[in-house]
């Protein structure tokens, strides 16, 4: 597949084009997103912004290989993700994509070090989980276990593994949503240093504007589509916010 980017301009990462998503139960269909077409650079910091149900989520789900479209496709580089067999699509999400969520999934059994590490077994380049840790400022804490870790410690944990196969792309899902403004901005503050240090594109899901400051463009959404995107001339480091 050619034709996507160009060598003028920055190199596209991802694209989403004429993505739709509807969801049925029974006789009722709920359109989730629709004719969603959007481009993610590399290297660059977007924050998307909308509402609960503005179809944040499903987008960034279906770009990270999670969900399928109904209709419309997605483009890695030059590789249709929405046109591939399970097991590529698999490899794409274990080689390509970190993923941040909400809530951190750790296995309480296991030190920050161990936690990481199970991702960085199955990486084909992966980092060092000690280094991965380094990254979102933990280098003190990699030998113990999440009960031991407060609530913004265990999100960066989650960072780091995330980060640890060096993914080309960083997809963050209201990462902040379960911490206070203080301990969100330390978490934000991590992925600031994975995009800078490593250059991973990265998109933020927020509903919080203030959060949009970090970024180089932020893509606001409204009732499934993307209603505006804007870039910002400069970005605020996360201790800069104003909560």
């Amino acid at each position: 597949m050619t034709g996507h980017g160009t060598s003028t301009g920055p190199e596209v990462t991802l694209r989403a084009e004429g993505l739709t998503k509807i969801y049925r139960s029974g006789d009722v269909e709920v359109a989730a997103l629709k004719d969603v077409c959007l481009d993610l650079y590399a290297g660059e910091m977007v924050v998307l912004l909308g509402p609960s149900g503005s179809g944040k989520s499903t987008l960034l789900n279906i770009l990270g290989g999670l969900d399928a479209p109904t209709s419309g496709r997605v483009f890695f580089r030059d590789q249709d993700i929405t046109a591939t067999s399970d097991v590529e699509l698999t490899n794409y999400r274990r080689d390509y994509v970190g993923f941040v969520f909400q809530f951190y999934n750790l296995i309480s059994s296991l030190t920050a070090r161990e936690n990481v590490a199970l991702v960085t077994e199955i990486a084909a380049d992966p980092l060092d989980p000690a280094d991965a840790l380094r990254i979102v400022g933990l280098d003190d804490r990699i030998d113990h276990f999440p009960a031991q870790l407060s609530g913004g410690e265990q999100q960066r944990v989650a960072i780091a593994r995330a980060i640890a196969k060096q993914p080309a792309i960083l997809l963050c899902d209201e990462p902040t949503g379960a911490l206070d403004s203080k301990t969100g901005v330390v978490v934000l503050e991590a992925i600031e240093s994975v995009n800078r240090e490593l250059g991973t594109t990265t998109a933020i899901i927020t509903h919080n504007s203030v959060t949009a400051a970090l970024a180089d463009r932020v893509v606001s959404l409204g009732d499934g589509r993307i209603t505006r995107i804007e870039e910002n001339t400069e970005r605020l480091r996360a201790a800069d916010l104003a909560w």
